[in-house]
């Protein structure tokens, strides 16, 4: 999921380990109370809004309980303070997790909705070190807005040799008649095997490490074929695989190899019904997830001489009772869950689970995420200054209505000259929803949580699309957002339709503020932004750009839109500074002055 280079933005797009680098908390003092119309007021009044910060200079504490490689533990340590605690019970794991950051686990252990009840908001990432995820309760982590990444590449390689090492070992009984050999007797008559050449395997779940499989089978001589509702055609046609229905693949396969997730659709996909419809002598092999065999319905199978063997490296119940008739029978080969196991692939998870996590915790778009969209990353890397324009226009927007009034209904209208399929808005619109929503809520907003969010507060947000002709070279031209049934403490952001509108757009990688209801102005969404609706005369720059000098506030940028020459004006000033009370009231006192605010970003 080829990178476009992007400027490095001061602020991250979203902060997943503290509530925010952004303001939380927001005080208002109204030197005139009357309430903003629509219309224009005879009287001059300003606002003035401040804003608390919160502080991120410790450290975030991540909370490793299961094992991990020696290199993912050096990346971890570099960024925080982590605690390598295994073989926790789940009341320790739930005693512990208010104190964490992030969680690191592999299979073993269980993230389920009582861990994230635990952590009292503050678990904002779950780093799953592997493929596989449902030992983590996702449901419970998006209500949470908990982000659960996983390592999905690293260990595709070592599954994939495993599934074929134990497609091979029980073709040729190698592992009985290793036990054989060192048991004192020589039956090579008792191990005659069948070959692999010519026959066909049937791969169901043709993702990353079933595709994988496929390749070397292919490679072996054997006839490929695959079943998965998701996979594309043309990646099966480059490696001469068959896409072919679930029922077609188990009844002609000579051998079937299971790479699917542990889902409720796959949960027992093989069980007495669909071991009937098997070829009489079929061969199993389980690298992806015990639950998706039924395993007593697999006894009975063997039993019948339906399956003539299984090689499984997973269980539904890890490790399996010593009793077990599965793992007891003659004709099956067992492994414990080596399917990762090497030392390269132990190392490649460790490194690239740790990426991930360090990275959310970083604030970064994660590529892996799976309980949030999934975007490719080479989207993400384009993306990502518009990410940022996103959520301060959506925090802007909302600072702008006026106190009392509920934001309900939220319009984003995009701007671009690509197709509707070749630009997903997804997670654009949670970062607007995480700028609406914050600034008003204690509540954290991410990309994980964002729709949850917003609708368990009533607020309802469309979206629309405005096709441009052009070259498509840049994904947006530009973003507005619109919020109705509103009134504004500003009453210029009020659109003639009587929205709160703003518009913004980036240059040069950059996000700027482009329009103010229906003033045209310019000026870059970084630091904080003063909005100054004046009459348009000579000499306003000057005015105030002297008063902020004599405070010592920086000015970054000054743009002023206007409806007519000497006719009314909107100044807005980036500021790098936030200016004290003082220097705001007489801002504010400046007989051009007619209203003014100022946000904090």
């Amino acid at each position: 999921m080829a990178s476009l280079k992007t400027p490095t933005l001061k602020t991250p797009s979203f902060a997943l380990s503290s509530k925010p680098r952004l303001p939380s908390a927001f005080s208002a003092a109204f030197p005139n109370t009357a309430r903003f119309s629509r219309s224009y007021p005879q009287r001059r009044r300003f606002l003035i809004v401040t804003a608390s910060s919160s502080s991120f200079s410790n450290k975030p504490t991540v909370l490793v309980a299961e094992k991990l490689g020696e290199a993912g533990l050096t990346l971890l340590q570099e960024f925080a303070n982590v605690d390598c605690s295994y073989n926790l019970s789940p009341e320790e794991l739930c005693t512990k997790i208010s104190l964490c950051d992030a969680l690191i686990v592999r299979s073993g252990t269980k993230v389920n909705r009582e861990v994230f009840e635990s952590s009292g908001g503050r678990l904002k990432v779950v780093g799953r070190a592997g493929v596989g995820i449902d030992n983590v309760d996702l449901s419970a982590a998006t209500e949470h807005g908990c982000l659960v990444v996983n390592a999905p590449t690293a260990n595709t390689v070592a599954a994939a040799e495993h599934g074929i090492a134990l497609l091979a070992c029980m073709a040729r009984n190698v592992a009985q008649a290793d036990a054989s050999v060192k048991a004192g007797k020589w039956q090579r008559n008792k191990y005659v095997g069948v070959s692999l050449v010519g026959k066909t395997l049937a791969v169901l779940g043709f993702g990353k490490v079933g595709s994988e499989v496929a390749r070397r089978a292919k490679g072996l001589g054997m006839h490929v074929i695959a079943h998965d509702p998701y996979a594309p055609a043309d990646r099966a046609r480059a490696i001469s695989v068959e896409l072919v229905s679930f029922d077609e693949a188990i009844a002609t396969a000579d051998f079937i190899s299971l790479h699917m997730p542990l889902t409720p659709a796959t949960n027992k996909m093989l069980n007495d019904e669909t071991f009937a419809k098997m070829k009489k002598g079929v061969r199993i092999v389980n690298v992806a997830r015990g639950g998706v065999i039924d395993e007593e319905a697999l006894v009975r199978a063997l039993d019948a001489g339906i399956v003539a063997q299984a090689a499984l490296d997973v269980f539904s119940e890890e490790p399996p009772k010593h009793d077990s008739k599965l793992v007891q029978h003659e004709r099956v080969t067992v492994t414990p869950h080596l399917g990762a196991s090497t030392m390269e692939a132990q190392e490649g998870v460790a490194i690239e689970i740790a990426e991930a996590v360090v990275g959310a915790l970083k604030g970064e778009l994660a590529a892996t995420a799976v309980n949030a969209p999934m975007v490719p990353a080479e989207v993400l890397t384009e993306l990502k200054p518009y990410v940022e324009l996103a959520e301060k226009l959506g925090r802007l927007a909302v600072q702008l209505v006026a106190g009392g009034s509920g934001v309900k209904t939220v319009k984003v209208s995009y701007a671009s000259s690509r197709a509707p399929d070749d630009l997903d808005t997804r997670l654009l619109r949670a970062m607007i929803t995480k700028g609406i929503i914050e600034p008003i809520s204690s509540v954290f907003v991410n990309l994980v949580n964002a729709d949850y969010t917003a609708k368990q507060r009533g607020l309802r947000i469309t979206e629309e699309r405005i096709l441009l002709d052009g070259s498509p070279e840049s994904p947006l031209e530009s973003i507005q957002v619109q919020i109705a049934n509103v009134e504004s403490k500003f009453a210029s952001a009020m659109s003639e339709s009587g929205e709160i509108k703003v518009e913004g757009r980036v240059k040069d990688g950059i996000p700027h503020l482009t329009k103010v209801g229906s003033f045209e102005v310019d000026v870059t969404l970084e630091g904080s932004i003063i909005l100054c609706r004046q009459v348009d005369q000579p000499g306003m720059i000057g005015t105030v750009g002297s008063i902020l000098g004599e405070e010592n506030v920086n000015v970054s940028f000054m743009s002023v839109g206007r409806v007519a020459p000497r006719k009314h004006a909107v100044m807005a000033i980036g500021v790098d500074d936030q200016p004290s009370k003082e220097t705001l009231k007489r801002i504010g006192e400046v007989p051009a002055i007619e209203e003014f605010v100022f946000l904090k970003l």
